[in-house]
């Protein structure tokens, strides 16, 4: 339970084949079905649980190079493995690759090109992050290492797909291709693997020149603090000497509350205007509103 929470979270967890499948693969009890080249096949399996395919390439074909891949769209969690066959009849587990997350899919393969190819494991590098970031970086390539088996020889051989996830089935799909018309692919593969082995050997000797200028750049950032007080203490000392230059009683800065209270006098003459009220003559004249003189007329008598 622990596992899948971190698996959630986003941290890889390395977990193991059941022990239950890779009896019943031992013991020869499991179902096998065909997969053909150029083929592929879309399924879902259950939780611990595993599908079997057999794939039969012929010897043109295994020197062209072969590929399995598979990939899910639901982001399901799943290994893809190689089973040797023994003597008995029974399959051995001999490679398997967890499924990595690419874009919008999950996805895992095996390549056999007649050259060495590499496999990328992540878990050391996100152990790393959790406890250092620049670390992550610098150990990013460590998993970085070559797959035990370069090549397949002409004859049926057995994959299988996993169910990885800890609570849910996984959904998947599975192709198996000759690697023959893919030759610019593979050249190129070549090439970005070597360039990757190259950076990898470099990261080693920067990893060393960036610890060195971290180092130094941490000790001129907390210098440069010291020196940034040290210079403002001396400022303030220049200002207090220059001040001290002087016969003159130290100025008392006035508040608000005596700047409002004023002398008395000019309260009361404040007061005074205050309280006197306007005359008749300041008083300014209304104007009438009409000017109709009404005129009686004394020969009618009531």
């Amino acid at each position: 339970m622990f596992a899948a929470l971190f698996s959630k979270l986003g941290v890889p967890i390395k977990t193991t084949v059941s022990a239950t499948v890779l009896e019943e693969a031992l013991n020869g009890m499991v179902t096998v079905r065909p997969l053909l080249l150029d083929q592929h096949i879309t399924r879902k399996v259950e939780k611990q649980c595993a599908h079997f395919y057999s794939v039969t390439i012929t010897e043109e074909e295994a020197r062209a190079g072969f590929v399995c891949r598979v990939q899910s769209s639901d982001k399901s969690k799943f290994k893809l493995l190689y089973f040797d066959r023994e003597g008995t009849g029974g399959l051995s587990l001999a490679l398997q690759e967890d499924c990595t997350k690419t874009g919008k899919v999950t996805s895992a393969g095996m390549y056999f090109l007649g050259f060495p190819v590499y496999r990328l494991d992540q878990t050391a590098t996100s152990m790393a992050a959790a406890k250092d970031p620049d670390a992550a970086f610098f150990k990013k390539l460590d998993g970085f290492q070559p797959c035990e088996i370069t090549e397949l020889k002409a004859g049926t051989h057995v994959f299988a797909v996993y169910g990885d996830n800890f609570f849910k089935s996984a959904s998947y799909m599975i192709e198996a291709l000759c690697a023959a018309p893919f030759t610019e692919e593979k050249e190129n593969l070549r090439a970005v693997e070597a360039e990757i082995l190259s950076k990898r050997a470099e990261l080693s000797k920067f990893e060393s020149e960036y610890r060195e200028v971290l180092a130094q750049f941490t000790e001129m950032t907390s210098r440069y603090a010291q020196e940034m007080q040290a210079i403002d203490e001396l400022l303030k000392q220049r200002n207090e000497i220059h001040a001290s230059y002087t016969t003159a009683p130290p100025m008392k800065r006035s508040t608000s509350k005596n700047r409002s209270r004023g002398s008395p006098k000019e309260t009361k003459e404040e007061g005074q205007v205050r309280d006197k009220k306007p005359t008749m003559r300041d008083r300014p004249k209304k104007k009438k509103w009409f000017n109709i003189h009404l005129k009686a007329d004394k020969r009618n008598k009531c």
